[in-house]
């Protein structure tokens, strides 16, 4: 079959990403007549979180307002519920910096388990509550992933790849890409937000009727 590349330019603690991964999930299974390469990229909603976190409620009040939290959260919980993601806000305690997570992210390609790990994450940061920013976390995510957790750890420890990690997110930001979910499907046709399934359907059919 045909490969088709699509890049996914995301955040582990955005809930729209989880619902366009979701959707994008959908999209590819409802076109199998493609070889898909996804690989997922790095982006912040707030890189200036300190590496320890800070309090969900608080982070959330400071950006939106306490007044209209309650809101958005059952906004959420509904498309959630139509992608097969039950949200559970009130189990999140932490905003955490998602640098490490996106550097185990980075690591896990070689090996193609980035697409289990981004999904893992969504599900233990958006479902279970789980502070996603902690190391031991993210070091048992890549345990049950199959990946050399030795390895990893020395990694973490080491600082290794979290400059190149910011750089991929400045060259996002250059690219002016400032929200996310944001698909790029074959190196040239871009896709903004968690779009309904049938427009990335769409999309896929026009970048893959390009393929050679």
């Amino acid at each position: 079959m045909p490969k088709l590349e699509i890049d996914v330019v995301s955040d582990v603690v955005c809930p729209w990403c989880y619902l366009g991964k979701r959707k994008l999930d959908t999209a590819m299974s409802q076109v199998p007549h493609f070889d898909y390469h996804v690989r997922w990229r790095p982006f912040q909603l707030n890189p200036t979180l300190p590496p320890e976190g800070i309090d969900r409620h608080e982070y959330m009040s400071r950006k939106f307002g306490p007044e209209k939290i309650a809101a958005i959260h059952a906004r959420l919980e509904e498309a959630g519920l139509e992608e097969g993601i039950t949200f559970a806000f009130d189990k999140i305690t932490r905003s955490p910096n998602t640098l490490d997570a996106h550097r185990l992210i980075r690591w896990a390609q070689p090996s193609g388990q980035q697409n289990e790990i981004v999904e893992r994450l969504f599900s233990l940061y958006f479902i279970e509550g789980q502070d996603i920013g902690d190391r031991q976390l993210l070091i048992e995510v890549a345990r049950k992933a199959g990946l050399d957790v030795d390895l990893l750890t020395r990694l973490f420890v080491e600082g290794v790849d979290s400059v190149p990690v910011q750089d991929e997110m400045s060259t996002a930001a250059r690219m002016g890409i400032s929200g996310v979910p944001f698909f790029i499907f074959g190196g040239k046709y871009a896709v903004s937000g968690a779009q309904p399934v049938d427009a990335l359907v769409g999309v896929i059919w026009k970048a893959g009727s390009e393929l050679e």
